[in-house]
């Protein structure tokens, strides 16, 4: 006997594509190098089947089909944002969490994504909150809220990797706020494939950012990053969440930082920093204080930079260290700070300044652990090089800021009030500068000596004499 026709279409083989881990291009066959984005070896087979045109969300909102409408006519209501209880996460998020937005947070494994959200959730108590955990049980939750010291009696915990039943839990608690750990962990049954793939990643995120939008309710998403430092799964993902998060930091120190990446709700150059504790994450008001040693007097290659992450100025310890290569070609190392920069510094110092360090290694560090992007430390990094090669020290209570340019002039920056001012806060009593930030600047009301150098000759003369 004959199958019919519907027995037939539903015997019929699934269809193989591969898709670009990086950009979500679909190949019928596996390339090498996408012809989208470039990248290589980022295809991965997924296993894809079509879907009715009619099926039901996930979510299980029915929405009528939006119509146009003219701009004028939209009602922007001006609603106040969710305060987190914790001041570096709403300085991140750009004031607070903004109702109905998705908010990702990627990290390295054991940085402390998920302490950092049951932090926040426990100190919470005035919402009611729903968390989802893919990774942990119940009783590891339990045990970890016990440790930072905090109880809120609504924090409802549920263990469940499966989207439709999630959607269930949250139309039966109706939560403030849903928070699922992590969304590699979440599939669906409307995708054939593992969770943790591309296609699951995909359509669960999109799911959720469906449900977070028409429901009016905030979701925060943890995920994994892969080896090279970025979100794992697809870069669909990062497009389609309102806020991405990262949270970095090396495991040897103490120090966390919480950086925005993407942010449609504020600016993308704030920063937030933690301090690792027994007890939980700990808020750095003051990281100047601590990211100082105070016992460098003596000590040569190490410059004071005054450096501003989004809106707050702090100022770091620049470490260098020169000696003569020993094996024929000399090394360059760079920690916290860019390595073709520091190049393009040593370059200058060679061809504007005279200073012969081809033949040298340098090593070059931003203690505590830090990343800096911020130009205005190159006067620092380029001070701190020299005092090493000379091994004349730089008297502790200077501090410098200063962007140099190619042909050796320092190039001015941007903010130079709140750095003198950070500086002068905590007692230095000389300030470097360049000269064309001077202008403007009230100094009969500080108490820290300006210095303003045009160029490179004439800083090093300030410092060494």
């Amino acid at each position: 006997m004959y199958p019919t026709i519907k027995e037939g279409i539903s015997m019929a083989k699934e269809k193989t594509v591969y898709v670009c881990s990086n950009c979500g291009q679909d190949s019928p066959k596996w390339v090498g190098k996408c012809p989208s984005c470039g990248e290589w070896n980022t295809y991965v087979e997924e296993i894809v089947r079509k879907e009715p045109t009619n099926r039901r969300p996930v979510s299980g909102i029915e929405t009528q089909k939006p119509k146009p409408v003219v701009l004028s006519e939209i009602e922007a209501d001006d609603e106040p944002r969710i305060n987190m209880h914790d001041d570096e996460l709403n300085r991140v998020l750009g004031g607070g969490l903004v109702p109905g937005s998705l908010v990702l947070i990627g990290g390295e494994p054991g940085i402390g994504k998920s302490t950092l959200v049951m932090q926040t959730v426990l100190h919470m108590p005035e919402k009611k909150i729903l968390y989802v955990s893919g990774e942990e049980s119940a009783r590891q939750l339990k045990l970890r809220a016990d440790r930072l010291s905090g109880a809120s009696s609504d924090c409802l915990i549920v263990c469940e990797t499966s989207l439709e039943q999630i959607y269930v839990h949250i139309k039966n608690t109706n939560p403030d706020l849903v928070i699922i750990d992590s969304i590699q962990t979440i599939s669906t049954e409307n995708i054939e494939s593992s969770p943790g793939s591309i296609a699951q990643v995909r359509e669960c995120s999109a799911s959720i950012l469906r449900f977070a939008k028409e429901t009016h309710t905030p979701v925060f998403l943890i995920g994994h990053i892969n080896k090279e430092g970025s979100i794992a799964g697809p870069k669909v993902l990062e497009h389609i969440v309102d806020t991405v998060l990262q949270f970095e930091g090396d495991q040897h120190y103490m120090y966390r930082i919480l950086r925005s990446i993407k942010n449609r709700f504020g600016s993308t150059a704030e920063l937030g920093i933690y301090e690792m504790r027994q007890d939980g994450l700990r808020q750095v008001s003051n990281p100047s204080e601590l990211l100082l040693s105070q016992d460098h007097e003596g000590m040569s290659g190490v410059a004071i930079a005054s450096a501003i992450e989004g809106i707050r100025p702090f100022l770091i310890e620049t470490q260098a260290l020169v000696s003569s290569a020993v094996y024929g070609n000399p090394q360059r190392s760079a920690t916290g700070f860019d390595l073709r920069r520091m190049n393009m510094l040593l370059a200058v110092l060679e061809k504007r300044v005279g200073f012969k360090l081809a033949q040298k290694d340098v090593f070059l560090n931003i203690a505590g652990g830090l990343k800096v992007n911020d130009p205005a430390i190159d006067l620092p990094v380029i001070s701190a090089i020299l005092s090493s090669n000379m091994d004349a020290a730089i008297e502790p209570e200077v501090c410098m800021a200063g962007e140099i340019g190619l042909s050796g002039e320092i190039r001015p920056v941007n903010r130079i009030e709140q750095r003198i001012g950070e500086a002068e806060k905590l007692g230095f009593k000389r300030f470097l500068l360049p000269k064309y930030n001077l202008q403007g600047i009230d100094t009969k009301k500080l108490k820290i000596e300006l210095v303003p150098v045009r160029k490179v000759e004439e800083a090093f003369r300030a410092l060494f004499g």
